[in-house]
């Protein structure tokens, strides 16, 4: 009896993990979908650093074909603070390193309309390579007074995507 017992505890965690293995959350889905091109689908979130996988399935061969990656920047780079709190971005990345997409999730200025959450400031992300210098002023836009959360934002999207590139994509002595 305890036997049987046992097997249905095994069995019963077995299927919690084989459940488990499919993304069913929409509202993150559609978050995600924002960031990869129609027709990609994601793993659920794994690894460390911790991140979703993208990928697309292959047209001739119907494989799935790893495409990128998808991460929050708050939960790799959790020191990294806007004005008035933590700034959840939800970053994008190819293969090559290349950022597909940018969402503000959540984000929160005390004064005004002076923030990061116009989407021109997450657009300018959209095709930059993470070897580039992400410095605000030079290569990426200024908000003006709202400059604490536009360049704390913008330190967590480079450094969190660096992070991910040395960890799943890059030889470290590759990504600054």
């Amino acid at each position: 009896m305890r036997a049987v017992a046992a097997l249905l505890l095994v069995l019963a965690g077995a299927a919690g993990v084989l459940e488990q293995k499919q993304l069913t959350d929409r509202k993150l889905l559609d978050q995600l979908a924002h960031l990869f091109p129609p027709g990609t689908v994601f793993s659920p979130k794994e690894g460390t650093p911790p991140h979703f996988s993208a990928y697309v399935a292959d047209s001739a061969s119907g494989r799935q074909t790893l495409t990128g990656f998808a991460f929050w920047t708050t939960e790799i780079e959790p020191l990294e603070r806007g004005y008035d709190g933590p700034i959840k971005i939800l970053v994008g990345m190819d293969t090559r390193g290349i950022l597909t997409g940018v969402l503000v999730v959540e984000h929160r200025e005390p004064y005004g309309d002076f923030s990061i959450d116009p989407p021109q400031f997450a657009a300018q992300f959209k095709g930059k390579d993470i070897r580039h210098p992400f410095r605000v002023g030079d290569d990426i836009d200024a908000v003006s007074r709202a400059s604490i959360s536009v360049t704390s934002a913008t330190r967590a999207i480079r450094n969190s995507a660096r992070r991910v590139a040395r960890a799943l994509i890059t030889p470290p002595e590759r990504v600054r």
